[in-house]
Formats: structure tokens, C-alpha cells, sequence
């Protein structure tokens, strides 16, 4: 079903044509009324037509040229007023102001907010205020027509300051989301990048230093680089592609791939034993783990090979809980590291208020932990 036919029939939103169609709509009926009230009080039409149109329809175009229309429409206005004809309070004009005010700029000397305060008094003023002189109605009525116009302006500059705000808070909601995505693509990269070329950085290494002795090791040791590398390369060409197309680009990885991270850094000579009692997990959960679990083998790789590692994934009570441990001897082998991949599990951990350890062991090697809630 359309979403078009769930709304009420009262609750559409038109469009820039359909709301001056009801300008139109609205200019007319209330030319139609002063005339009316015109000839009601025996007024000469040579004077009280041309006055009620100036007043009434010009209003059609409004939201065409705001300023032009309350300016024609005000000096109908007044000239009735001028002329004992029968009068709108400024009515017309206050309907012609509130695009004015909608539309423009903000000028720093006009105190909006004073104008609504005292156009409220003003208002409530003139409807407690007993019976009084003619001349004394006179000036209420003029006084009173400038209430409405007061009120008119600062309903319309309180819808523009509202738009503004709503339209700066959707801006920066936009940045933060860039920002955000920004940051979840680089974290993705590292992940991707820095556990490959781990393994490859190990496998060339074995290879310069096997090949004139062993040269068939040092083939072997070739073609896991050109493995990992291509994978790499898929992976990498995965992911960029989320940032030109909304396509079902495939599956994010989950814990179904824990056991290819195991092969792979079994490649590099770290046996990783792999104990996972989860399932049914959030996708979203699914690939933290899978990228927590992966950063954790790609450190044992880069810091501790050879090494034996163990790998303990288990759910339960809508809580995860992620142990690394590897029997390395804690130094590295590798030189570089800046501390991202740390930083990184340590971001995803927070982001589901989790908690995160790491650092080496009492016994000898190193221990990454993490645990965090979720929501099946």
C-alpha cells in the first residue's frame, strides 16, 4: 500500500503551487467579504470596490512578492480605516506580513520578541476594555489593528527561527553521520589491511631467509602471499564499494569466517584454537566480534609467531565475552605499530558499553579481553 494512502485525507502537504492555489482561494472569498460588508453599510462602490479588492486580492501572490503585497495591501487598509469604511483590523495586512517575516532577513534592531509581548497585551487589552468615547474606539481599533500586525510578525519569525533550528540540527545530525561512517570505514581498512599485509610482511620474511637453502619452502611461502593478498584485495574492493552503491554488496563477516582467520594465521605459524559457543547474534555484533577476534590473531602474528593462541567466544544472558591469549614470549618480531588495532577493539567494545582489557601475562605472553551487552 502507498504511503499516500495512509495519510488523512486532511494531513496532506501541498506543494508551492497548491498552497498559492489557497492564497488564490483565500483573496477571493475575502474580497467577496468586504465587498459584502461594503454594500451593507451603503458606502459608495466607486470607492469601497477598488479598496476591496486593493485589500483582498493582491493576497493571491503573497508568497510571490511578500514584501510588494503587504505593502499594496496595508495602504488598503488604512485608506478604509481613513475613510470610515467598514474595516478589517488590519486583518488582510497581518495575513500578507507573516511571509514578509517568514522570509527575511533578520534585522538585529527590530526586538521581535518585545513586539510579540507587547502585541499580547495589547490584544488583551482591547478585549477586557470596557465601552468608551468615539474617539477613544478609534484609537483602540487603529491600536488594536497594530496588535495584530505585531502578532502576525513575530508568529512568522518564530516559525523561521524554528526552521532554521530544526535545519541546523539536520546538518549537523548529516556531519556527525559522515563522521561516524567515516570512522567505521577506517576502522574496517585497518582491520582489513593491518591482518593481511601481517601475514604477508611474515611470510616474505620467511621466504628472503629460506630461499637460497629451501627454495620450495620459499615457494610455498609465495603463494600464501598471493592468496592473502588477493583476499585482501576483494575485501578492501567490498568494502570501498559501500561508498558508491546501496547495493547488496554480500554478507558482513561473521563468526561462519572465524575459522578462515584461523587458517590464515596458521600460515604465518600461529595455531589459533578456536572455542566459539554463540549464536543467533545481531549482524552488527556478529562483525565486532569477528573484527575484535581478528585484530587480536593479526597481534599475536605481528608481536609473538610463532605462538600457539586460543580463541574463546561465548554468549549468554544477552552478554558476549571475547578471550585472546596466546603462549608467545611477548616480544615483537616485527618492528612498527602504532597501537590502532588496540585503540580500535577498545572503540567497538565502548560503542556497546562493554568493557576492555589487554596486556600481558603473568605466566608469559598476552591476553586481550572483552565483554559486552546486547540485544538479541
Amino acid at each position: 500500500m502507498d504511503e499516500s494512502e495512509l495519510r488523512p485525507p486532511f494531513c496532506t502537504r501541498f506543494g508551492r503551487r497548491g498552497l498559492i492555489g489557497l492564497d488564490a482561494g483565500a483573496a477571493v472569498l475575502y474580497t467577496l467579504v468586504l465587498l459584502t460588508l461594503s454594500a451593507a453599510s451603503g458606502e459608495s462602490a466607486l470607492v469601497g470596490v477598488p479598496l476591496a479588492a486593493a485589500a483582498g486580492l493582491p493576497l493571491a501572490v503573497r508568497r510571490l512578492w511578500p514584501v510588494p503585497v503587504f505593502a499594496a495591501v496595508l495602504a488598503a487598509s488604512t485608506a478604509s480605516f481613513a475613510l470610515g469604511l467598514p474595516w478589517d483590523s488590519h486583518a488582510a495586512a497581518a495575513f500578507a506580513l507573516y511571509p514578509v517575516a517568514l522570509t527575511r532577513r533578520r534585522r538585529r534592531w527590530l526586538p521581535t520578541p518585545l513586539i510579540g509581548a507587547a502585541s499580547a497585551l495589547l490584544i488583551f487589552a482591547g478585549a477586557t476594555v470596557g465601552p468608551a468615547g468615539r474617539h477613544a474606539e478609534i484609537l483602540g481599533r487603529f491600536v488594536l489593528g497594530l496588535a495584530v500586525l505585531g502578532a502576525s510578525w513575530t508568529l512568522g519569525r518564530a516559525v523561521r527561527e524554528r526552521r532554521a533550528q530544526t535545519a541546523h540540527s539536520a546538518r549537523r545530525l548529516a556531519d556527525q553521520a559522515v563522521s561516524d561512517e567515516r570512522l567505521r570505514i577506517a576502522r574496517e581498512l585497518h582491520d582489513v589491511v593491518a591482518h593481511s599485509m601481517s601475514l604477508i610482511a611474515v611470510k616474505a620474511g620467511v621466504a628472503v631467509h629460506v630461499a637460497p637453502a629451501r627454495p620450495g619452502e620459499a615457494l610455498d611461502a609465495l603463494r600464501v602471499i598471493e592468496s592473502t593478498s588477493r583476499s585482501s584485495l576483494a575485501e578492501m574492493r567490498h568494502l570501498l564499494g559501500v561508498l558508491r552503491t546501496d547495493a547488496d554488496l554480500g554478507p558482513a563477516p561473521g563468526l561462519a569466517g572465524l575459522p578462515v582467520l584461523a587458517e590464515r594465521a596458521a600460515m604465518a605459524g600461529v595455531r589459533v584454537d578456536l572455542d566459539v559457543d554463540a549464536s543467533g547474534l545481531p549482524e552488527g555484533v556478529e562483525l565486532s566480534t569477528y573484527r575484535i577476534v581478528q585484530e587480536a590473531i593479526t597481534n599475536v602474528v605481528k608481536h609473538a609467531a610463532p605462538a600457539s593462541c586460543r580463541v574463546r567466544v561465548r554468549a549468554g544472558g544477552r552478554r558476549l565475552s571475547i578471550d585472546v591469549t596466546d603462549d608467545g614470549p611477548g616480544a615483537r618480531v616485527l618492528p612498527g605499530g602504532d597501537g590502532h588495532g588496540l585503540i580500535g577493539m577498545r572503540e567497538r567494545v565502548m560503542m556497546y558499553g562493554g568493557d576492555f582489557t589487554a596486556g600481558p601475562r603473568p605466566g608469559g605472553g598476552f591476553a586481550v579481553s572483552a565483554a559486552f551487552p546486547y540485544e538479541p
